[in-house]
């Protein structure tokens, strides 16, 4: 009844932030989402503050387990094999750079803040500095899997608490910093299919979509008088949860030592479904739309319970070093949008950039957001070639996930930094290599842009 208790004040949060997104200009400007100000809203009117809401206590590992389920249904629905060739072929420099951005903030993150944390706050765990791409690159999910990781290998309680903060302090900066960015953009000529900030179409301010521009939310593939059709595809969704938790329990029996990411363990349970059904007559009954959108609700929630369980005390007592690690959080991301993705994109520099700008804040969730804003119909081809190359990255990352928290410990927050950070930079260098750097100026068009704003 508690866990139930918990998602109906949670759904309640979620449409009341909605009505408000719907109303108020200021969340309109800043495209605020609701799941964040439903968070907000939790944190406030939960036991820490007005104790309004009766949180059961537990909210604060909900987080961790929906970020579980949200990666079950990752590959669900999944058809098209990958090809390494094919991928670097036709978005070779998008790939570099957006997994040099992956790496970079990760390495960056555990170099130098690892090294300000140590000089700085010498009472402070190094490994704090980890906690900072993990929200702001990962999100509340990757939050929350690197702080549970953090807490077994280093026996506290307080990791994923800092992630989630992390987390939240990454969406607001995605969110306020990537409009004034675009700002500037837009006044020194750098955007090619807007002159302001303020072009997006209503529904994207309200949240309210007209009927006449409603899609579908994916197709029927079982026929409801056997199942219905969104229990199908949740069902399937919850089996490869329910692989990789008992799987995580199974090996930890005889490997007790070796800590391997439940999320990850989900994913690739999601991937061995789906290779078995492509083996039987439902090969073609998973609909790739269908298991996004149950994805896409699940992450709602997890950012509304991220937010809602930060723990005040935890925060206050790394106030300071967690304003630290911020700051090298924002530098980073501004460092790739004026600076390496104006160097290294062969065209719409800006909208790639920004893109990644929101995603190693934020969320991808930031980065659609703010690409919306300068490129409304989708024209720079920034979302399909990151959708193209996102499926060998999406591999890398589990690495990442799953690796950076035992380096982190057991080589030191320098060393394990200093790993990573080489990898970004090599990735970019050999971008540079093969693609070319460009140096025209900001507002000057690029090779084939030209073309398209003409279409």
């Amino acid at each position: 009844m508690s866990f139930l208790n918990d998602f109906m004040y949670m759904s309640l949060l979620l449409v009341v932030a909605q009505f408000l997104r719907a109303k108020i200009k200021f969340l309109q400007k800043f495209f605020i989402p609701s799941s964040l100000l439903a968070g907000l809203m939790g944190l406030f009117l939960g036991p820490q503050f007005l104790n309004i809401i009766p949180w059961s206590g537990k909210i604060g590992s909900y987080a961790y387990m929906l970020v579980c389920v949200l990666f079950g249904g990752l590959f669900l629905g999944k058809k098209e094999k990958i090809s390494p060739k094919k991928i670097f072929k036709q978005v070779g420099d998008s790939f570099c750079v957006n997994m040099a951005a992956e790496f970079i903030c990760f390495g960056s993150a555990l170099l130098i803040g690892g090294i300000l944390v140590t000089i700085l706050f010498p009472d402070v765990f190094p490994q704090i500095s980890l906690l900072l791409p993990s929200g702001f690159c990962g999100g509340h999910g990757y939050a929350s899997t690197i702080g549970t990781a953090l807490n077994g290998l280093l026996g506290r309680e307080d990791c994923v608490v800092i992630g989630q903060t992390f987390a939240t302090m990454g969406l607001l900066v995605g969110i306020f910093l990537g409009v004034a960015c675009i700002n500037y953009g837009t006044r020194h000529g750098c955007t090619r299919f807007v002159k302001s900030a303020k072009s997006l179409p209503e529904d994207c301010l309200t949240g309210i979509v007209p009927p006449e521009k409603r899609v579908s939310m994916g197709a029927e593939t079982i026929n409801p008088m056997s199942m219905d059709p969104l229990a199908w595809h949740m069902a399937l969704t919850l089996i490869a949860t329910l692989v990789g938790y008992k799987f995580y329990d199974w090996y930890k029996q005889y490997l007790p030592d070796i800590e391997l990411p439940v999320m990850c363990l989900t994913m690739l349970a999601g991937v061995l479904l789906q290779s078995l059904l492509n083996h039987t007559p439902f090969r073609d009954s998973v609909d790739e739309q269908v298991e996004g959108r149950i994805g896409s609700m699940v992450t709602d929630y997890l950012v509304g319970f991220g937010v809602a369980s930060i723990s005040i005390t935890v925060v206050m007592e790394f106030a300071m070093p967690i304003v630290v690690l911020c700051v090298l959080g924002i530098i980073t991301p501004l460092v790739f949008v004026f600076f390496i993705g104006r160097k290294l994109f062969h065209n719409f520099w800006f909208e790639r950039s920004i893109f990644i700008f929101g995603w190693i804040t934020g969320v991808v969730a930031i980065g659609v957001t703010l690409l919306r804003i300068v490129d409304p119909e989708g024209k720079s081809g920034t979302l399909k070639d990151y959708g193209y190359s996102y499926t060998i990255q999406s591999i890398v990352e589990v690495f990442i996930i799953a690796m950076t928290p035992g380096l982190a410990v057991s080589l030191g927050t320098t060393i394990s930094g200093a790993i990573l950070s080489a990898i970004g930079v090599a990735l970019l260098l050999f971008c540079a290599k093969v693609f070319g750097v460009h140096h025209e100026k900001m507002s000057e068009l690029r090779v084939g842009e030209a073309e398209i704003l003409g279409e």
